[in-house]
């Protein structure tokens, strides 16, 4: 049985108010090419078809048209709902698509799901748990316990669930795992929304150890194995949804195996979707112009922070973005920039009024414009929400 592990498509999402549709729409076309020459028997989506509960009718579109491109000619799929999603939502259409072997598991469940594999005829039993949240659980955790208390409860809860979908595990069938969960050990991005309070959401690895051969994860954007009983694997997202995702490759994940057997892995690195990179030009405004004419990262997304001794225009800024529409983020660095967030600390001056002596002390004396002000406020607002941790 040949399985292709894929999840966290985010369906919907943009980046800055600037559409990926388009590169959704590539990824799935990819993505189909993939399961076709490949040979795929079943498809894993695990968790985060969407980016919002409630996602607008492109995204959902272009999902219908996925799972039935999917499962052309008797292909099974099997899908659960992540903590982006609305889980009943997802799994509403059940009455439309079962017929076509589409699994759409929006709440937890004691049962596994079953599929039978038309090329090989062989059968394979799923623990499908979808984004576990304290309400889907229906777990109330103690008010006021510390957090190795939480996650403990969490686990035990989690691993509770798995263990009751497994006793439907047998030697004569392929005994899978799925989730879409935050396992200890697994490497995190911005781009994913938290699903834990500090450690409390959680799930320890021996919560998975139900006797699955291999474990299909969702929520980290980044392709990862995690320790643990068996073969435990995160597919990643198959776009980079955040500039914290800068430069990882992704992909999806083949997985080849037989009841009883070790599975065979494989990574199928991914085309679609535009590149995101982070540009630290030290050099100043001329070093930009440089990368800019010799058409350095075409086509790509940029996070752009340059080094300057005199203060940015707003021109400048113009400029900038009319030379490259694919520049995100603009970043002046000043020698006295670093300073400047303890000055603030220590001073009763509000962050505008500092911003605006330390404009005059870089022009001479000059007063910023408003929207530079402005524009700057927003540059710090910015950075304080990505160090605390993204959406």
């Amino acid at each position: 049985m040949r399985i292709l592990h894929t999840g966290d498509w985010h369906l919907g999402r943009t980046l800055e108010g600037r559409s990926r549709m388009a590169e959704q729409e590539a990824f799935v076309d990819e993505l189909v090419r993939l399961a076709d020459d490949q040979r795929a028997d079943l498809i894993l989506m695990a968790g985060d078809v969407y980016d919002s509960v409630n996602p607008p009718a492109a995204a959902e579109q272009l999902f219908y048209e996925a799972a039935a491109r999917l499962t052309d000619g008797g292909r099974p799929l099997v899908v659960i709902a992540g903590n982006h999603d609305q889980p009943e939502r997802v799994s509403s259409v059940t009455p439309l698509v079962s017929s076509r072997g589409i699994r759409l598991v929006g709440l937890p469940s004691t049962k596994a799901v079953t599929v039978t594999v038309p090329r090989t005829g062989e059968v394979a039993k799923i623990a499908a748990l979808p984004y576990p949240s304290e309400a889907r659980l229906n777990e109330l955790l103690t008010e006021g316990g510390d957090e190795n208390e939480l996650r403990r409860a969490y686990s035990k809860r989690v691993g509770k669930l798995m263990e009751m979908m497994a006793r439907e595990f047998s030697p004569k069938t392929v005994n899978l795992a799925m989730s879409h969960i935050y396992v200890l050990g697994g490497l995190e991005s911005d781009s994913e929304r938290p699903i834990q309070v500090g450690g409390a959401y959680t799930v320890d690895p021996s919560a998975l150890a139900v006797g699955a051969c291999y474990t299909a994860l969702g929520h980290l954007h980044r392709p990862q194995a995690v320790k643990g009983e068996g073969i435990i694997r995160y597919s990643g997202s198959p776009l980079a949804y955040s500039f914290s995702e800068a430069g990882q490759a992704k992909s999806v994940t083949m997985v080849d195996v037989t009841p009883e057997s070790t599975p065979v892995i494989e990574e199928l690195f991914l085309k679609s979707g535009r590149p995101l990179v982070r540009w630290k030009a030290k050099g100043g405004l001329q070093e930009v112009y440089r990368w800019l004419e010799e058409e350095r990262d075409p086509g790509a997304y940029i996070d752009l922070e340059i080094s300057l001794t005199e203060a940015m225009g707003m021109a400048d800024i113009q400029r900038l973005r009319k030379s490259r529409e694919g520049i995100i983020h603009i970043r002046p660095i000043y020698p006295e920039m670093e300073h400047l967030g303890l000055e603030s600390q220590r001073s009763a001056l509000p962050l505008p009024e500092l911003f605006r002596k330390f404009y005059q002390r870089q022009t001479g004396g000059a007063e910023p414009e408003d929207s530079l002000v402005e524009l700057f406020l927003e540059l710090v607002d910015e950075e304080d929400a990505k160090t605390s941790g993204g959406e």
